[in-house]
């Protein structure tokens, strides 16, 4: 029977950068007969405000007890001196949606070059120069993705992932429902391990 296993992200969630090579693992690992279903989780909507303070004390102290809780997850800390930090994924996912407008096969180069460019890079996707530069690099063509970037019809299928997401029971980032026949169902998770997932899956 075809299953499908949904993992929920958000290209700008840090706990999903440090969940991403047990996520490899699990992926390889899956039975022929689950399908893996990507959701964009939208994280922080659209916003031109400069991020307080406090949010970036509390994201750098994020980054920071993920490096020690997964070990081999590295952070460009520079990224909070040469950036202007804003409290928005929602250009970040939709450029993931743009991406796949041209290939579905860009959809996890998006998804990594914008991880990269934000976390190792001192780039920041909360904008629209930088996610564009981005996806010429993986090989888009700019002039297409820069306008699929900004049309009502991919914000609306943003919108739409973001509302499947909570129907299944996705309440933060990463999170994985199996579902099978209907029927669908949180998993727990290590970030460390991928046979807790494997072994759910059963």
């Amino acid at each position: 029977m075809q299953a499908n296993l949904y993992y929920a992200h958000d290209p700008m969630c840090s706990w999903c950068w440090a969940f991403r090579p047990t996520w490899e693992r699990i992926v390889k690992a899956l039975p022929e007969n689950l399908a893996v279903r990507r959701i964009l989780g939208g994280l922080a909507p659209d916003s031109d405000e400069p991020m307080p303070q406090e949010m970036r004390h509390y994201l750098q102290n994020t980054w920071r007890k993920i490096e020690q809780r997964v070990p081999g997850t590295r952070f460009d800390f520079a990224y909070w001196e040469h950036c202007a930090p804003r409290r928005s994924t929602y250009p970040a996912c939709r450029a993931v949606i743009s991406a796949k407008r041209q290939s579905l096969d860009l959809e996890e180069p998006m998804i990594f070059a914008i991880q990269q460019a934000y976390y190792l890079q001192a780039r920041n996707p909360s904008d629209t120069e930088v996610l564009i530069a981005l996806a010429g690099e993986i090989g888009l063509d700019e002039a297409q993705f820069a306008a699929d970037l900004s049309t009502a019809e991919t914000h609306t299928q943003l919108m739409d992932e973001i509302a499947f997401g909570r129907s299944i029971g996705v309440q933060g980032f990463p999170s994985l429902v199996l579902e099978r026949a209907g029927v669908c169902r949180l998993l727990n998770y290590d970030y460390n391990d991928p046979q807790v997932v494997l072994a759910q899956l059963v």
